[in-house]
């Protein structure tokens, strides 16, 4: 009896303990960050000022979070490598020491990452050496290694935490090409972000992950966020994956700089959480997971919650700025040497409304660097100043804001008109009267101008906004986009003539059809630019710039006044008006 009694005892007691088992809830939170763009210390290197944001406010938050709740996962969604200065000294100035932003990540304790379209356009050498440096994996399934048809980072990796096995697939824009100049990513290729979701997610499938997370460096298009604009790139990777490759339970996306925080319904009808998280470590997104049971990826046995986490909330990590004295002391030793003298300020502002010592003073660079007969270039940054005085290696930051090389192309006469009748029509309106405005600017659906905080915004990229040197030209705002552009002669008397190939300076951004100014505006297939290309720089223009100014001592800069907008009283009385519209008064 007492036999029955102990075994019917020990059989409830394993029912129970399987009951409890099978009932048994495992919770994890999982943050990302994405678009660092070199803010890694609370300081702007190229404005010389303190910032509310940065990794080491991302530091603190985690830290805080860690210390409540152990169940934590923290990635990234790349472009880290480019925009502040703390970056480019590491990346190309002291290559000997260690990267500081390795050692950052490394600190707070990264799990996992992806590569994005400005890490690889540091190069082969900065990114590979990073791969080493981080003591996390760096992801990316669709860069694939040509030559083994594998791919050249992780396609994903399986962590565990309490109990939970969570899969990260990692997806980089396919555009890569589109903006890089190929040696860059030399060995590889971009494959499509829907195919090679398609492809391993069965892989990741036979892992028996509790989650999948696809961590994507491609913005989510939509109707929503996504203008259709001329000259933007559309990009509906991240949006297609989510709908139509069911697997994902969560889709953290970047590159576009947006805040998304909303739930999608994949083709099996099962809901996908989609986060992004803006840009420069203002933001980290926040998934927090319940698992409820353990049937590994039961339907209907997960909570998600999305959130988005202000960084300006928290504090910079005391701990984590100490360690970076010594660095910060290298960049700011390098932002602020003086390099030249300026005799007068030139604003990024004058370039929307004509020729301006800005953008003239990089057209000037780049036609004595290549010896080209045209240059080609636009303001890179959209409201910045350079006084006159001394001028730093961390102006030129304001002056060229990327890593481009610079490209001697071969384009015929046609094709260079037609390259800048496509740029005008993404500048300017077109005029009917000298009450229209002359900017384009993004119109609500009372057909006025979209404010916020009392400013208009433009309705495509200022960076998109290319002018040129070295001939003579109108551009009439009262005629149809297309047939605006009147070139007269060089800027030394030489008659133009559009059946004759000129040698053109162009940045490798544009130069790899990078807004469509050659492929949709001169007519230029995709597949011919690189026959095209005569020569290529082996640094980034930046780099020349500053050797420039720093053998010329004292710039002079001036507006070239080579091109004028017509109809020059339409014009002048448009131009007050949008002025204030854009930057306010």
């Amino acid at each position: 009896m007492k036999r029955i009694n102990l075994f019917f005892i020990s059989f409830l007691i394993i029912l129970l303990l399987i009951s409890c088992s099978e009932e048994k809830e495992r919770s994890i939170t999982i943050l990302a960050t994405t678009d660092v763009h070199g803010v890694i210390l609370p300081y702007d290197f190229i404005e010389k000022k303190d910032l509310d944001v940065s990794l080491a406010g991302v530091c603190s938050y985690v830290k805080g979070l860690r210390d409540k709740n152990k169940h934590v996962l923290l990635l990234d969604n790349g472009d880290n490598l480019q925009g502040q200065p703390s970056v480019y000294f590491y990346n190309f100035i002291d290559t000997a020491s260690p990267h500081i932003l390795a050692e950052a990540m490394n600190y707070i304790g990264y799990d996992a990452g992806t590569v994005g379209n400005h890490d690889i356009e540091a190069g082969h050498d900065v990114y590979d050496r990073l791969l080493k440096e981080y003591k996390f994996p760096l992801l990316a399934a669709n860069a694939v290694n040509k030559l083994t048809g594998n791919p050249y980072f992780k396609p994903y990796v399986v962590l565990e935490i309490n109990d939970v096995r969570v899969a990260i697939m990692g997806l980089i824009t396919p555009s890569v090409p589109t903006w890089i100049p190929p040696e860059l990513y030399s060995g590889m290729e971009f494959r499509g972000m829907v195919e090679t979701a398609g492809y391993w997610m069965p892989f990741i499938l036979k892992e028996k992950p509790d989650l999948v997370v696809g961590l994507f460096h491609s913005g989510w298009e939509d109707a929503e966020n996504t203008s259709g604009t001329k000259g933007s790139h559309y990009e509906p990777g991240s949006g297609s994956v989510a709908r139509s490759i069911p697997g994902f339970d969560i889709i953290i996306c970047g590159h576009n700089h947006n805040l998304v925080n909303k739930k999608v319904v994949n083709s099996d009808g099962d809901s996908v959480l989609i986060l992004e998280g803006g840009s420069r470590s203002e933001n980290i997104v926040r998934a927090d997971v319940i698992i409820h049971g353990n049937k590994a990826r039961k339907k209907g046995n997960k909570s998600i919650l999305g959130s988005i986490v202000d960084v300006e909330k928290y504090h910079p990590d005391p701990l984590f700025i100490s360690k970076f004295t010594s660095q910060k002391k290298n960049i700011d030793d390098y932002v602020n040497k003086i390099i030249a003298t300026f005799n007068t300020s030139v604003s990024s502002r004058d370039s929307y409304f004509g020729p301006s010592p800005y953008v003239d003073l990089i057209h000037t660079i780049q036609l004595e660097i290549t010896g080209a007969d045209i240059s080609f270039s636009a303001p890179l940054s959209f409201d910045v100043v350079i006084k006159s005085g001394p001028v730093t290696t961390g102006d030129m930051f304001k002056l060229y804001r990327f890593e481009n090389m610079l490209y001697t192309m071969s384009l015929s006469g046609i094709e260079i008109r037609k390259y800048l009748e496509y740029s005008y029509s993404l500048w300017y309106n077109t005029m009917k009267g000298p009450s229209d405005h002359l900017l384009k600017f993004r119109i609500s659906g009372n057909g006025r101008p979209v404010l916020t905080n009392g400013k208009a915004w433009l309705k495509n990229q200022s960076y998109n906004f290319d002018s040129a040197a070295g001939i003579e030209y109108t551009v009439d705002v009262s005629k149809p986009e297309g047939e605006r552009v009147l070139i007269k002669s060089f800027s030394n008397g030489t008659p133009f003539d559009e059946n004759r190939t000129y040698m053109v300076a162009v940045n490798s951004y544009r130069g790899n059809g990078g807004g469509g100014h050659l492929t949709e505006g001169a007519g230029i297939k995709k597949e011919d630019l690189q026959a095209r290309l005569v020569e290529s720089t082996d640094r980034d223009l930046r780099y020349y710039i500053l050797n420039y100014l720093e053998k010329k001592k004292t710039i002079y800069p001036f507006a070239l006044s080579n091109w004028k907008l017509i109809p020059e009283k339409w014009v002048a009385g448009a131009i007050p008006a949008d002025r204030e519209l854009l930057f306010g008064k």
